[in-house]
């Protein structure tokens, strides 16, 4: 434990000695010695770059693919039977029991993207015809699409700094048709749960979180996807953990439970499951298809025991760099509702004004640090084809009601979205930065902010 805040205390030291130095030569306080004033001019602007090489993230998971998940991918090819029901054994059950007891909830369902868990779980909900959902302005397109499939209708409330749905941004959008409220965890960082699922109880309203970006994170020591009424989460390649594709429906409900699994897979019902609900209790329904199959879950299977490491050295570095930058003056960096519980994504600041954020990301860039603005999710609400009501059919249901037709998106429905998202800006973390490069990233932050505040 000592050697730990030995090694923080040093690590803070040097970068602080290295971002004074900028500091001091860059605002003009003191003439500084010549190395410091070449410190501090931008490469942007000629100078000499903190890096000689770029420095920018990779996708997590398959960082650490090793002979676990070779060993669980050849047991699949030696069965030859890669499809999850012709196993006495399945790897995808497997993973589904790993899952479920890594994050603390009853029931997990594999299914082939995080896309078809959220219309999955829609269907369990009873999502459909008239019933509206609450949705953040920046989220990904599923979570839209999800609920048009089934016929309901999306209303998107504003986010806040934390980059997810706002809470006070909730209730007054709630009508007697709001059937549930969608918080998505984006880019790491957990939604506020509590005041959400305050109003959801309040007004009888089913909570789905999205965890597609947020795979291994926790709000208030509970893992994200075991908060709300039911919990999805994406697999695919720029997620935490990933099998390329993949994705999973949480729940604690046994009812909610056999609805994912009877709309997965074609209404059926199979014998582990039916031991686990105790033979089930619902009638078939129309359905889907959206079972996983044995090499995917036997990737993830595999993955699962790298979570805790990947999550863990992800907030490692997130950590330095926040404290490395912690004395800059005005510093405001991205809100979030458990910093402990943010999985290390991203380290954002907020610029104040989008052309502030965009000098800064160039001036990054240009010293070698990857940068960029929030990404991984888009303004819904100002899109093209969600603005125009778009449908695989012109007489969808959605948007045939009074309500749908009266609704209206579009870049003015969400003003505070496209001005927050216009002002965050900052570096994605990666699992295998070392030192070094933390080092950098934290030594470039401090170089180029000085020059922000004359943009």
């Amino acid at each position: 434990m000592n050697d730990a805040k030995n090694s923080r205390r040093d690590f803070l030291a040097r970068v602080s000695a290295v971002g004074a130095a900028s500091m001091l030569a860059g605002t003009g306080a003191a003439s500084g010695s010549r190395a410091a004033e070449g410190q501090a001019k931008l490469a942007i602007d000629g100078g000499t770059p903190v890096r000689k090489t770029v420095l920018g993230s990779r996708p997590y998971g398959p960082q650490f693919y090793d002979e676990v998940e070779k060993q669980e991918v050849l047991e699949v090819l030696d069965s030859k039977n890669p499809f999850r029901w012709w196993h006495s054994s399945s790897k995808v059950l497997q993973f589904e029991k790993a899952y479920a007891e890594h994050i603390g909830v009853k029931h997990a369902l594999a299914v082939t993207s995080g896309t078809t868990a959220l219309y999955t779980a829609m269907a369990a909900l009873e999502i459909g015809p008239g019933d509206e959902v609450i949705l953040p302005a920046w989220t990904w397109y599923a979570d839209y699409d999800a609920v048009v499939l089934c016929g309901g209708l999306p209303v998107f409330a504003e986010i806040d700094e934390s980059l997810s749905m706002d809470p006070a941004d909730i209730e007054h959008r709630i009508t007697p048709r709001t059937k549930a409220i969608v918080p998505s965890h984006l880019q790491g960082t957990p939604a506020d749960m509590d005041p959400i699922l305050e109003i959801a109880r309040k007004h009888n309203i089913r909570v789905l979180e999205d965890c597609a970006q947020c795979c291994g994170g926790r709000y208030k020591g509970k893992f994200v996807g075991t908060i709300g009424d039911m919990g999805i989460n994406s697999f695919q390649l720029s997620k935490t953990i990933t099998s390329g594709e993949g994705g999973a429906v949480t729940t604690n409900d046994a009812t909610l439970f056999e609805r994912a699994l009877r709309f997965h897979d074609v209404s059926s019902l199979r014998s582990p499951y039916q031991q686990s609900l105790s033979g089930g209790l619902l009638a078939g329904f129309a359905s889907c298809n959206f079972r996983m199959n044995e090499f995917t879950g036997a990737v993830l299977k595999g993955q699962v025991s790298k979570l805790d490491t990947i999550c863990g050295r992800l907030r490692d570095n997130a950590r330095k760099v926040r404290e490395g930058i912690a004395d800059l003056p005005g510093l405001k960096l991205r809100k979030t509702g458990d910093q402990d519980g943010d999985i290390g994504v991203t380290v954002f600041l907020d610029l104040g004004t989008r052309q502030r954020r965009d000098f800064f990301l160039r001036a990054l860039r240009a010293e070698n640090i990857s940068a960029s603005g929030p990404g991984g999710s888009v303004i819904l609400p100002a899109d093209q084809r969600i603005e125009s009501k778009a449908t695989i059919h012109p007489e969808w249901p959605s948007f045939r009601t009074p309500a749908g037709q009266a609704i209206r998106y579009g870049a003015e429905s969400c003003p505070r979205t496209i001005d927050i998202i216009g002002r965050m800006g900052g570096v994605i973390m990666d699992p295998s930065f070392t030192e070094d490069d933390v080092q950098d990233i934290v030594t470039a932050i401090r170089k180029v902010y000085p020059a922000i505040v004359k943009v």
